[in-house]
């Protein structure tokens, strides 16, 4: 039964796209007989094979339901009760998880105002402190986001400067990478050269927004980084007992290059989008177009206008700020309607 008309498209979250058919098809082949529940099954066991060529021989995978159990599960085995995380102030734990880190995970978190939701080593200094006084919870964790919630991309060398200065503090470096592949298809560079070649210690890794139906993975990259996950995972209510079913969508997106076609498509499509509206009296643009997210400015009214056909988000509704995300089913047809509508409706204004 179908409910819903599938005619109607938006920019308002890769979260709305639906499951791309080779995913939906792997879920499909794995439907039948039984296999061992809780992780120990074929599937979960190609999928350990595949992070491992992927972040190489010392990664270790732990599929998760969802993007904030694995941030959460991941920074509560990497730190002790009295660690704290240093993140930037617009961060997804900080910002969208419903104060998750804090109430399930016990997690203090030092956040950091940032231009582009970058962090730098400068700026993790002014957090990394306080190492020894008992009446400050001790930073010892660095959260960063690739891409970042602003849509911009960390280099390689940025993580690697990021990764030294955190380490130097004795900090374990977490990367929450629900648009890794966004990051690395734009970069053109592996999953590893922006993780495990460059420090990073754990990963959060995202299947849900490029084209899964619920699949996620925390991966640690160092042994040791995240001691007890095995039990953090199980205690957060994030331990699939029909795990199979997770792992199957991980080994179909990440086995081959369906994750790097998927973010490329979305990647492409936020830059037509933003080519589209170049110039348009009005339009200003208030982040680089690094992925597959369009951050812009709009005029008075325009926002609603656009919002009858195609719904978005309001980002900073006090400037008339908002953000369009493009996901692996956007289409070519999808942008230009859009972009020919918002420029009528800038036209009126």
């Amino acid at each position: 039964m179908q409910l819903h008309d599938t005619s109607v498209r938006g920019f308002a979250s890769d979260n709305y796209s639906g499951i791309h058919p080779e995913i939906l098809a792997a879920i499909g082949a794995a439907n039948s007989g039984h296999q061992s529940s809780y992780g120990n099954d074929l599937y979960t066991a190609r999928w350990q094979e595949v992070v491992r060529e992927h972040f190489g021989s010392q990664a270790e995978a732990f599929p998760m339901f969802n993007g904030t159990g694995a941030n959460v599960a991941a920074l509560q085995a990497a730190l002790p009760r009295w660690g704290a995380v240093v993140c930037a102030q617009s961060a997804h734990i900080n910002v969208d998880e419903g104060g998750a880190p804090e109430r399930m995970g016990g997690l203090k978190l030092y956040s950091i105002p940032t231009p582009d939701g970058k962090l730098t080593p400068d700026l993790v200094d002014t957090e990394a402190r306080g190492f020894g006084d008992e009446h400050r919870a001790q930073p010892l964790a660095l959260s960063i986001t690739q891409s970042t919630e602003f849509g911009t991309l960390y280099t390689p060398d940025e993580i690697r400067a990021l990764t030294d200065r955190a380490h130097q503090h004795g900090m374990v470096v977490h990367l929450d990478g629900a648009r890794l592949s966004n990051a690395a298809a734009a970069l053109g560079v592996s999953l590893a050269a922006l993780t495990t070649d460059v420090g990073v210690d754990v990963v959060s890794l995202g299947g849900t927004k490029n084209g899964a139906m619920g699949a996620e993975a925390i991966v640690v990259l160092r042994p040791g980084a995240a001691p007890g996950l095995t039990f953090v995972r199980k205690y957060t209510m994030q331990l699939a007992s029909k795990m199979r079913f997770i792992s199957a969508q991980l080994v179909a997106l990440y086995e081959g290059d369906l994750w790097h076609r998927n973010a490329s498509h979305a990647n492409a499509m936020a830059a037509r989008l933003r080519a589209a509206l170049e110039g348009v009296p009005g339009v200003v643009f208030s982040q680089p177009t690094q992925a597959n997210g369009v951050f812009v400015r709009l005029p008075a009214g325009v926002a609603d206008a656009v919002r009858q056909r195609f719904f978005f988000y309001d980002w900073d509704a006090s400037v008339n700020e908002v953000r369009w995300m493009c996901s692996f089913d956007t289409t070519t047809d999808d942008v230009d309607a859009f972009a020919a509508l918002v420029r009528e409706a800038c036209a009126f204004r």
